[in-house]
């Protein structure tokens, strides 16, 4: 297998009609929030679906509202265009209890005239005896209906056999273990396209100094020292429309896909402007989804220098990004070419620690010493008891503590420990979590 042109679906509808939910399921998370007010979900939110063995990113919208000018509303309405427009498969749903309105018609015609494979899921049928819903809905001219209950999750995995079958030749739903994913993050004009043609080592990405220039997201895969590698640029967007004028405002939305679908990160930071919001929002969800992650601080050849500017620069990373500590930060020119090479060196150091695993007797040697020099809290006279550790996960690495009750526990031992973990064993570039679990009496 030599690339990761990974399938998006994406799920698309009016407000209301059950997509969080259906999200929710598929993934297996609660990640879209599920209320009962229309409009909740107003960003595009990315999460992964594996069925048989088979893997694609599927993409949870806010509402369609056609007609609306209400800005909250048109900007869910820009955002749900553009995932249909990255996506390769479209869910569209309707509410099977409510039946078919003139919004659903309109979204019908949108959806139409997108030339991509569309399934009609209507939701909230709960039974077969309310199959007698789905027939208004075949008025919209978009095949059979397939009716589900997404709270109740029937008739999902034919719903999901579907999605496969109607999943475009030569996309890749395989799932490679052995592929390094990097995604290039940073705000427009932060030089992540030089970067990537000066790892390669060739101009496979158009270079410009004005901002939002690269137009098409290319993934590209390459072996390099025994290292599989694929890298994902965020930069790109597929077509022009007026949608995507706005370019800098969807980039962040761009990244999380990317984000998503990534081992490493690389956040890349334009030296001359230091860190904006955008790196900030990055980082943060790369550090929640527990991703490797680097700071790159390009364009280093532009900044006049005394012998303390690193290390100030440094500093005002770290004093921005205090969850991070342990992200390594590199300094390079994407124009002279200084320190580029150390890039693919560090992500494969952070990928390493990322999948690094420490034995039960090794790691409770630790723990117990860290016990010993801080004493666990206590609440009205009881105390926390950590009987054992062990690690339950890679990327990140998970540690699992066997305790006596978790209403005892406090953020901040959790911190200490992580530190003492940290310590002991490095895990550099990778977030690592402490969870407790209760031993039953």
């Amino acid at each position: 297998m030599n690339n990761d042109n990974r399938p998006i679906v994406a799920v698309v509808g009016r407000p209301n009609v059950g997509k969080s939910t259906i999200f929710n399921k598929l993934t297996g998370k609660k990640i879209s929030i599920v209320e009962d007010t229309p409009g909740v979900t107003r960003d595009r939110i990315f999460g992964e679906v594996e069925w048989l063995n088979n893997y694609f990113t599927i993409i949870d919208t806010g509402g369609i509202e056609p007609a609306s000018d209400d800005v909250i509303v048109s900007q869910m309405r820009d955002q749900a265009l553009l995932a249909i427009d990255m996506a390769h498969v479209i869910l569209f749903v309707v509410d099977g209890k409510g039946g078919l309105t003139a919004a659903d018609k309109e979204v019908a015609d949108i959806l139409r005239k997108t030339k991509k494979p569309v399934i009609l899921v209507v939701n909230k049928i709960d039974s077969k005896s309310q199959y007698d819903l789905l027939y208004d809905f075949y008025e919209l001219g978009l095949g059979t209906p397939f009716p589900i209950s997404g709270a109740n999750s029937m008739g999902l995995g034919d719903l999901l056999d579907e999605v496969l079958v109607n999943i475009p030749e030569g996309l890749n739903t395989e799932y490679d273990e052995d592929i390094i994913r990097v995604a290039i993050t940073g705000k427009p004009n932060a030089g992540k396209s030089s970067i990537l043609n000066n790892i390669l080592g060739e101009n496979r990405v158009i270079v410009s100094p004005i901002a939002g220039t690269t137009r098409d997201a290319i993934d590209t895969y390459f072996e390099n020292n025994d290292n599989k590698f694929l890298l994902i640029d965020t930069a790109g967007i597929r077509r022009r429309s007026k949608i995507y004028e706005r370019v800098e405002k969807f980039s962040v939305l761009r990244a999380m896909t990317a984000v998503d679908r990534a081992n490493v990160v690389l956040i890349v930071i334009d030296a001359t402007e230091g860190v904006t919001e955008q790196d900030t929002k990055i980082a943060g969800i790369a550090h929640d989804e527990g991703k490797g992650c680097i700071f790159i601080v390009n364009k280093w050849d532009l900044i006049e220098k005394d012998n303390k500017t690193m290390s100030n620069f440094r500093f005002s990373i770290r004093e921005k990004f205090p969850f991070m500590s342990y992200a390594p930060i590199l300094f390079v020119s994407a124009v002279t070419n200084q320190r580029i090479n150390k890039i693919l060196e560090t992500v494969v150091e952070v990928s390493n620690e990322q999948n690094k695993q420490i034995s039960t007797s090794v790691l409770n040697d630790v723990i117990g010493e860290a016990v010993m020099m801080n004493q666990p809290p206590s609440d009205k006279g009881k105390r926390l008891k950590i009987y054992y550790g062990t690690q339950t996960g890679v990327k990140p690495p998970k540690f699992t503590l066997f305790i006596n009750d978790k209403q005892l526990t406090h953020f901040s031992y959790t911190r200490y420990l992580e530190n003492k973990i940290r310590e002991n064993f490095g895990f550099e570039g990778t977030s690592i979590r402490v969870e407790y679990r209760q031993k039953k009496k």
